[in-house]
């Protein structure tokens, strides 16, 4: 398990969040895109200016928000993530 200093460690060392993770399309903490990973389970880990952000399941969920499953609730589906994405774009 991560240590608290180990975890605020790595926030603190890592660059600002892309727009595909503020749009829930990528995990906040390593990146993984979800639109070409075929079964990762992303959970919430925060709000973000009325969206969603997501984090892998597991050690990625416990570095951004402390809890392995994320905070509750329900990702949104990834084709409606992928509209709010394109629509905040354009």
């Amino acid at each position: 398990m991560y240590s608290q200093d180990a975890i605020s460690g790595h926030r603190r060392g890592r660059p600002e969040p892309t727009a595909e993770m503020l749009s829930g399309l990528a995990c906040l903490m390593c990146g993984t895109d979800y639109r070409n990973s075929p079964d990762p389970e992303a959970v919430v880990v925060s709000q973000h200016d009325g969206g969603q952000l997501l984090a892998c399941h597991g050690t990625c969920a416990r570095m951004a928000c402390g809890s392995v499953n994320g905070l509750g609730g329900t990702p949104l589906a990834l084709d409606e993530r992928l509209r709010r994405h394109r629509d905040k774009a354009s």
